[in-house]
């Protein structure tokens, strides 16, 4: 083990959460483009400012659930850090990032992006989720009141 059970799902819990966070602000500004609020290339500009850092985020905790030995919630994110890896490099070498803004609006990407994000959002809250029921089972393993007989003096706290 790494980690205690614990820290690992408390770590897994925090970076689901930033995750989540970082999505919402996602649709938010994909929304202010929709809305022309914002024009293409600042919307795309902040975008792809947090595109390496959501994929990375995700690989680490990947490997933080790997070495913990948590196989069953490694092989849960492991598809996600897969996709996360292809939508970073099958964009053209022409292209601003992720998010190009000369795409978003000629190509018909934005609606793309708008459904990839309600996905993610989809998929983040439900693992979100597994990881707080793994979090309670983990801290509720066990005994962690310690009992004794009524006899007994307990000089210990």
């Amino acid at each position: 083990m790494f980690l205690p059970e614990t820290a690992t799902f408390c770590i897994t819990l925090l970076v689901y959460g930033a995750i989540l966070l970082l999505l919402i602000y996602y649709v938010l500004t994909l929304a202010d483009l929709e809305c022309d609020y914002l024009n293409a290339q600042e919307c795309c500009r902040r975008l792809n400012f947090w595109v390496i850092p959501k994929f990375g985020s995700h690989a680490l905790l990947c490997v933080l659930l790997l070495l913990g030995g948590h196989w069953i919630m490694f092989l849960l994110n492991l598809p996600m850090v897969a996709w996360l890896f292809y939508e970073m490099h099958r964009q053209r070498r022409d292209s601003l990032g992720v998010y190009d803004p000369v795409d978003i609006h000629s190509r018909g990407l934005l609606k793309v992006h708008l459904r990839n994000c309600m996905i993610y959002l989809g998929y983040y809250f439900v693992m979100f989720f597994v990881a707080l029921y793994c979090l309670i089972s983990a801290l509720i393993k066990g005994d962690p009141i310690k009992r004794y007989e009524d006899d007994e003096i307990v000089t210990d706290f």
